[in-house]
């Protein structure tokens, strides 16, 4: 449990600290923005990704931010990109991602001991997903060159506590910190149903029944709280100092409200009773993800203000998927609720457009109404939200990062390529451009393949 990692990082007078142990940073971001120049984009289609559709507008990035957004706009000292014929979205944002992790090509050995999952214990809280990030995994230059600026990778579902997440840029780089987003704050991955308590029956370590797994949640929750209100009085000045455990540091974090929650879940009626727990015990539930059977919940999702990250078609590869339908997304929207696309796997991750062009197109078949602009907001601004960013990503508004993608046509088109793609205002792909469209160590010396 590292007891005592974090005694060296905290204040051993009592009422010395301001920061209780669980909000330290112990692998903090040196992101560097890449080299980039304002620019002004004209004459596309523009989804911003709060509703709106500009036709024949215009995109200015200044300073790394988006300065302005409309249908005419001028910028002498910019450098300028017609864009006529195409297509300007916000930047898209992975939920789900495990590259890094689950990297691509996966050998014996990953297949055997996995870096997706800590598997010694069902609370694996104590472990950070980012410390087993690969920067040389193939699948971030592939998920950029589909138009991804944002991605949180998260580690596996089977444990009931997976550990913490981290939201990173894909751009070329040999450490982690490098691709770490400053500021974004971590998830907890939860996981319920199937996969923990399968996983603990095999290796006879944990619980092996839904009720189980509530039980265990509900205990180690409680333990936490205690500890928790220990730190609280030693940082007010009352009492000693408590030893550091990394595991009640990371489920501290989330009774604090300063971890949110992203839960593993098929079922409606075990999302339902996670609802419950979340409410009875006092964490947040950012996200449920897979949430197979969402659509059958949908009102209560919207009111309780949790997302749903979702596949567009993915069903009945296991028991909990059985009742999956392609209308799902499209039905948890339509309920008023926060739909997202998410890929949970290296290959998905270059196709999010398309998981939302058929998730869209099986709800305009039931007879929803989901024109292009709303529709992007299941890829931008719904994960912006999700993941606690909702003010520095995911719309095309004044003042927030300026990750946005050119697109050859209309997103959600299978014909659709992502042209350019910008991260905080700087190229960060290029399709008509070799040198900017990078490349992992692992691929040097092999030929690339020409742009489509």
């Amino acid at each position: 449990m590292m007891i005592g990692l974090m005694a060296c990082l905290t204040a051993t007078e009592p009422g010395a600290a301001a920061t209780p142990p669980w909000l330290r940073d112990l692998f903090p971001s040196t992101y560097r923005p890449l080299p980039r120049e304002d620019t002004l984009i004209v004459h596309a289609t523009i989804l911003d990704g709060v509703g709106h559709r500009i036709e024949d507008g215009a995109l200015l990035m200044r300073d790394g931010r988006i300065a302005a957004v409309g249908p005419h706009l001028a910028d002498a000292k910019a450098h300028m990109i017609d864009a006529r014929g195409r297509w300007i979205t916000p930047g898209l944002i992975d939920i789900h991602s495990h590259d890094g992790t689950y990297v691509v090509p996966i050998t014996a050995t990953d297949e055997d001991a996995s870096d997706v999952s800590e598997l010694s214990d069902p609370n694996a809280a104590d472990s950070w997903i980012e410390t087993a990030i690969n920067p040389q995994d193939p699948a971030f230059a592939r998920a950029l060159a589909h138009g991804v600026t944002t991605l949180q990778v998260l580690p596996g579902s089977s444990p009931i506590f997976g550990g913490r997440s981290v939201v990173l840029h894909p751009i070329p780089a040999t450490t982690m910190q490098a691709m770490k987003v400053p500021g974004a704050p971590w998830g907890m991955k939860m996981a319920c149903g199937e996969n923990p308590k399968s996983e603990d029956a095999e290796k006879r370590r944990g619980p092996t029944s839904r009720e189980g797994e509530i039980a265990f949640i509900r205990a180690a929750f409680a333990k936490a709280d205690r500890y928790r209100q220990a730190w609280g009085r030693y940082l007010a000045g009352q009492g000693t100092q408590p030893d550091d455990d990394a595991r009640l540091d990371t489920l501290a974090a989330v009774l604090d409200g300063r971890i949110a929650v992203h839960m593993h879940c098929y079922r409606a009626d075990e999302m339902a009773v996670m609802l419950d727990l979340s409410r009875a015990l006092g964490f947040r539930i950012a996200a449920f993800h897979h949430a197979v059977e969402g659509y059958k919940i949908a009102p209560l999702l919207a009111r309780a203000h949790v997302c749903a990250a979702v596949w567009s078609d993915w069903w009945g590869y296991k028991m909990e998927a059985l009742d999956g339908i392609r209308e799902n997304a499209a039905f948890i929207d339509a309920a008023g609720g926060c739909a997202m696309m998410h890929s949970d796997s290296p290959f998905l991750g270059q196709w999010l457009n398309i998981e939302a062009g058929k998730a869209a197109a099986a709800g305009r078949r039931a007879g929803l109404d989901l024109p292009p602009e709303h529709v992007i907001g299941w890829l931008t601004a719904n994960p912006a939200r999700a993941l606690g960013q909702e003010t520095r990503i995911g719309t095309l508004e004044p003042g927030k990062d300026a990750d946005a993608v050119i697109w050859s046509a209309e997103p959600f088109s299978v014909y659709a390529h992502a042209d350019m793609v910008f991260i905080d205002g700087a190229v960060a792909f290029d399709r008509a451009d070799p040198h900017r469209r990078p490349r992992t160590d692992f691929e040097l010396g092999r030929t690339p393949p020409e742009a489509p």
